[in-house]
């Protein structure tokens, strides 16, 4: 519509009378102990949902056969979005470094899959990796070129991190289908894949990283979108914070059992009358090489009487 108007097509813009209620970011919530009750007796589950630590561990170990394995480690851990996860390809890993560049991503429009750059240019990023993760990429790679020799020359060398058994790259909805049957396989609550995503942050959160690095880890533009949408505070950090909260009021009274509270309203010994304080006289700075000096009195001919009337 301004474009139009700025051809001469157009007088005014209509659409700038149009009122667009503000969006709400969702909310996720955690699969605690009630939640997931309810969820077994009526089915109802949050439009947003992530694991705790334990049902997060519990999936990786199920999970820990897979082909994919690693992959959803990273998803689960490092926050990595399913187009980014797909795209991934050896050469932006280093592992004696233990760092891996995310600089491309696969998008699925239908059967069509597209490769280009990340959502935004904060998602252009660098992923530190834990010892742990680049134990299970070396594995990993070691069962890659072992699918590679099997397959022979049908292997399609496509240089992705993963693939199929022949070496092809992962549709990104493949991945979705397969992280929906793996959790209904479990028999944990349910979440998404990109739910995976959210629970990252939370992690992260809860183990104590801050939200600027968190903020960076998952290649977000602004720190607010990652403390609204992506850090749901989990029950053990809850727990901790109470626990620690109580600890400190403890201790102090423990220091001091039997001190009383003095009031504040108890005249002090310099109050006057009504209990008012009497104002300090201004200490007068002296003047001198040496403090606690007397400074001798100069000499004049008038002569100051010696007895002076009182006031």
């Amino acid at each position: 519509m301004n474009a139009a108007i700025r051809e001469g097509l157009l007088r005014d813009n209509p659409a700038r009378y149009v009122e667009v209620p503000s969006p709400r970011r969702p909310h996720a919530l955690v699969w605690t102990a009630p939640r997931v009750q309810a969820w077994q007796q009526t089915g109802e589950r949050p439009a947003v949902a992530v694991w705790t630590t334990q049902q997060t561990a519990a999936f990786l170990r199920f999970v820990a056969r897979d082909r994919l394995s690693v992959m959803w480690w990273l998803i689960a851990l490092r926050g990595l979005r399913r187009g980014e996860a797909a795209g991934l390809r050896w050469t932006d890993v280093d592992l004696d470094a233990e760092v891996a560049m995310i600089e491309q991503q696969r998008i699925a429009n239908g059967h069509l899959i597209t490769v280009g750059p990340p959502k935004t240019a904060a998602s252009r990023r660098l992923v530190a990796l834990d010892r742990h993760t680049v134990r299970l990429l070396r594995e990993h790679r070691r069962r890659q070129r072992a699918e590679q020799r099997a397959a022979g020359e049908v292997w399609l060398d496509s240089g992705y991190v993963f693939t199929t058994e022949d070496g092809a790259p992962l549709h990104p909805d493949y991945l979705t289908r397969r992280f929906h049957r793996l959790v209904l396989d479990t028999g944990l609550p349910p979440v998404r894949l990109h739910d995976l995503r959210h629970g990252a942050a939370s992690l992260a959160h809860c183990a104590g990283v801050d939200l600027k690095t968190v903020r960076a880890q998952l290649g977000h533009s602004s720190i607010v979108l990652t403390a609204d949408t992506y850090t749901s505070v989990l029950t053990d950090l809850l727990a901790y914070a109470a626990e620690a909260t109580a600890r400190l009021v403890l201790a102090a009274a423990a220091r001091n059992p039997g001190r009383r509270h003095r009031g504040n309203d108890r005249p002090t010994k310099s109050a006057g009358p009504g209990g008012v304080a009497r104002p300090k006289r201004p200490a007068t700075r002296q003047s001198g090489h040496r403090r606690g000096v007397k400074r001798r009195r100069p000499h004049t001919s008038h002569r100051r009487p010696t007895k002076i009337k009182a006031v």
